[in-house]
């Protein structure tokens, strides 16, 4: 999937062996380096030809009022947009004048590196110039995990085989509002085209600047955002390290800073520019006062020296890898895609520190930097069980986050707590609520995140103190959001439904009982009323605090619960499977296998009602409840409910092969597992969707860690209990993970014959494989045999499966393209029907 002429295989690194520009945006987002906070886009320090210059700092955002072709009551009012930071990655290097250009150099050698042992990207350059100089270039980034404020990038430059005149020309720009006037190119972002999936436009100015000063090799800029407030400083220092004879020119002005120094260089002597910066930002503190931060952690870390922060780095990757890493036997290749995507993870969640995790983490302006529920499903569940802090931290931005929530629900006459869809600062900023308000599923999706967080650890004491309010909040939400319905017969029934929303699937939406909503939504309610019992019981003055701020009336759980009991969940006796809404089987099958390819994906190229009408999924709605949700579904249920499904799901969400994979291999489609899995750990490493430039899928990283460890690892924590099912794929000798449970860590590692477990440092451990039950304590190891790796079913469901199957009013399943074209019965599939569609 990968060019390994260009990207060699290498267990820890990402490596470029050749400079190209026709796919500039993906490299940029492929060699981003991060830390949670800080950003700096894998952007060339000569500053030109880029895709986008990004600089993305997490939350720092502006605001913009939302234009609705037609305004109604309830709609979101205000977007929101992570804002493009000043950009200090700018060392533009001369010799003789003559610019390094990569897009017109004569280049004898380049090698670009993202170590993700140490998190630091290097590049060395061999340039050759027009007058026949030999040039070494070798630069350094790094983005501080310890000092989250803190990037550090050196430059050192040699001319091998003659004396010449070097410059190095160090720059801090706005290219939020100036990009054009200093030589770069304009933000993707601001390309035509449509594609929802892009960052919004702003055309006014965006940065005001504030306080800018330069002291020495020192220099400063500050700006507020025009309509957030927010506020930023960025203050850079240059130290040089050279024999050769030098002096330094300056510049400064608001939108940019120029530290120049004029070298006669030596043949064979280097000459060494690092620079040091640092961002602060604030929701409202003034500038100035960010500007004194800056030079705080300056000052620190040039008191500590340079070395001293490379080394650091490097300890504390170390401890990421040691309680993180997941190795896969004899596939090189698949290892070092599995590094670079948890070292996504890292690099997208660490020091986010109380803010959330954007959809593109710090790597591009894709999703205008939004926190989606992509966290709670696809990313907390690898913070939990690997570094459970970050994972507490992401959960605290959602308490943070409840003033706004209520609010979001009371306007949509509702109690308690309605977490938008995606949001920077809590409020909604989905303009279009058909596939963005509806998805009320977001509400189950963090209580079921905080409720795997407390499995996972044990942390009752954030539950009692602030978790509770989450959990209460959104259960409220559901007692009103639902509604009862008493059946009429011998017996009377009453059950309890959730009409008009959407699930994760957006290409079907507001509909009546949705199948993972109801589903969620019934945890949600359960996880609630057991909490606030527990409480109750086991901690009494968290529980009269919790009564006393909450307004808890104690009647209410017994309501969650009863609600619970009775949520209607759909199924079809006819087709044996569960439909994903109440209406879903109504509606035609459209054909994928018949849709050109370059109709894909349909949100491009279908208008929203033509894709409504149809059977067709942008991700695996259904299944990924059967994965979240698995002790509520039988064996027989999940392998016909995937049958069914998988050949109706385009694959247009990143979101979607990590859950397929998972399914797949539990039901037994292994080699269908293994397929879903390598596009989803090569999604962005090999462009797979076509957006790669505009970040990282961070969702889909964390998926991918969700896919081995539970998918082929088998691993589950139903009811808060560990177990393990393993489905190591064949041709893979092992599969080693780790584990954090409660405090205890559990290495956990896959051979085609047995299952091994061992602990080390806390409490016992208690765990099942295939039903049998294991304690494990401190330093001990525990081997299980394994007979197999599960059920084994060749090939792939097809639209064929459902040939003579009829709906509950006895109509015959039938399958077509959206085009003039009538539709064809599914029974009637033969490979000439099949060559006579319109496709």
């Amino acid at each position: 999937m990968m060019d390994r002429d260009r990207f060699p295989v290498d267990p820890w690194r990402l490596v470029e062996k050749h400079f190209s520009g026709d796919d500039a945006g993906v490299t940029e987002t492929l060699f981003t380096v991060a830390n949670g906070y800080l950003g700096l886009r894998g952007n060339h320090p000569e500053g030109r030809h880029a895709h986008e210059d990004g600089t993305f700092i997490n939350g720092f955002h502006e605001v913009f009022p939302i234009r609705h072709a037609e305004q109604a009551y309830g709609f979101a009012e205000v977007g929101q947009t992570i804002v493009n930071a000043p950009d200090a990655k700018v060392m533009r290097v001369y010799v003789d004048d003559e610019p390094l250009s990569l897009d017109v150099a004569d280049v004898r050698e380049y090698e670009r590196s993202l170590d993700m042992r140490d998190g630091v990207l290097r590049r060395r350059i061999h340039w050759v110039t027009p007058s026949g100089k030999e040039v070494l270039i070798e630069d350094e980034r790094l983005v501080s995990f310890e000092e989250k404020h803190l990037a550090v990038l050196c430059l050192t430059v040699t001319v091998l085989n003659a004396d010449a005149p070097v410059t190095i020309s160090c720059q801090m720009i706005n290219r939020q509002d100036g990009e054009n006037v200093y030589g770069g190119t304009p933000n993707a972002t601001k390309k035509a085209g449509f594609d929802p999936r892009k960052a919004e436009r702003i055309e006014e100015r965006v940065l005001q600047p504030q306080e800018y000063w330069q002291d020495g090799d020192r220099s400063a800029l500050s700006y507020r955002v025009t309509e957030s407030g927010m506020t930023l400083a960025v203050i850079a220092d240059h130290v040089i390290e050279t024999e050769n004879e030098h002096t330094d020119r300056r510049l400064i002005e608001p939108d940019i800073a120029k530290n120049v120094f004029r070298v006669q260089a030596k043949a064979g002597v280097p000459t060494k520019v690092t620079k040091l910066v640092s961002y602060h930002t604030s929701r409202g503190v003034p500038a100035r006062e960010l500007v004194d931060r800056c030079r705080r952690t300056l000052d620190r870390a040039a008191g500590e020296g340079v070395a001293r922060q490379f080394e650091r780095q490097r300890q504390w990757f170390d401890a990421f890898w040691e309680r993180s890493d997941v190795q896969i036997g004899g596939h090189d290749d698949l290892q070092q895609a599995t590094r670079w995507c948890l070292f996504q993870l890292a690099q997208a969640a660490a020091r986010a520190d109380g803010q959330g995790v954007p959809a593109k983490g710090l790597s591009g302006s894709g999703y205008s930097g939004h926190y989606f529920w992509d966290t709670e499903i696809y990313v907390l569940p690898f913070l939990a069980y690997t570094t459970p802090l970050w994972a507490r931290n992401a959960l605290r931005m959602r308490y943070l986050m409840l003033p706004a929530a209520r609010k979001r629900a009371y306007q949509l006459n509702e109690a308690g707590a309605l977490f938008p869809w995606r949001t920077i600062n809590g409020e909604e900023a989905s303009a279009y609520y058909a596939a963005g308000t509806a998805q009320y599923h977001i509400n189950a999706d963090v209580s079921f995140a905080l409720a795997k967080y407390v499995r996972a650890t044990g942390d009752v004491e954030f539950l009692y103190r602030e978790g509770v309010d989450i959990a209460v909040e959104t259960a409220r939400l559901w007692s009103t959001l639902g509604f009862w319905r008493s059946s009429d017969g011998d017996v009377e029934v009453e059950s309890f439904h959730i009409h008009g929303v959407t699930g994760p699937d957006e290409y079907t939406t507001v509909v009546n009982d949705n199948l993972f909503t109801n589903v969620m939504a019934r945890f949600n309610l359960r996880f609630a009323a057991r909490t606030v019992r527990e409480m109750a019981e086991d901690a009494p003055d968290a529980y009269r605090d919790m009564v006393e701020r909450l307004g808890l009336d104690p009647a209410e759980a017994e309501g969650w619960d009863r609600a619970a009991e009775a949520m209607d969940i759909p199924f079809s006796p006819a087709l044996g499977i569960h439909p994903q809404d109440h209406v879903f089987l109504e509606r035609e099958i459209w054909d994928l296998e018949h849709t050109p390819p370059e109709k894909r994906p349909l949100l491009l190229h279908y208008h929203p009602l033509v894709i409504y009408r149809y059977q067709v999924l942008k991700q695996a709605d259904v299944v990924l409840a059967l994965f979240l949700q698995g002790n509520h579904f039988s064996a027989e249920d999940k392998l016909a409910d995937f049958e069914y499904y998988d050949p109706l799901t385009t694959g247009d969400s990143t979101l979607s092969a990590v859950v397929q994979a998972i399914l797949a291999a539990e039901v037994g489609y292994q080699d269908l597992a293994l397929e879903y899995f390598q596009q989803s750990i090569f999604v962005d490493l090999a462009d797979l969707h076509h957006n790669a430039s505009d970040g990282v899928h961070v969702a889909s990283a964390g998926g991918v860690w969700t896919a081995l460890v539970a998918g082929f690892g088998g691993m589950r924590d139903h009811f808060g209990e560990l177990s393990f099912d393993p489905r190591l794929p064949a041709d893979w000798p092992s599969l080693s993970y780790v584990l954090h449970w409660h405090g205890t860590r559990l290495q956990v590692t896959v051979t085609k014959d047995a299952l091994t477990v061992a602990a080390s440092g806390g409490e016992p451990v208690v765990f099942s494989v295939r039903g049998a039950a294991f304690a494990i304590g401190d330093g001990e190891e525990v081997v299980v045999p394994l007979a197999d790796q599960g059920p084994v079913i060749a090939g792939r469901p097809s639209l064929r499966h459902l040939a003579d199957s009829r709906r509950e009013d006895g109509t015959l399943l039938s399958a077509s393209v959206p085009t003039v074209t009538s539709s064809i019965p599914i029974v009637g599939f033969d490979d000439d029907v099949e060559q006579g569609v319109d496709a």
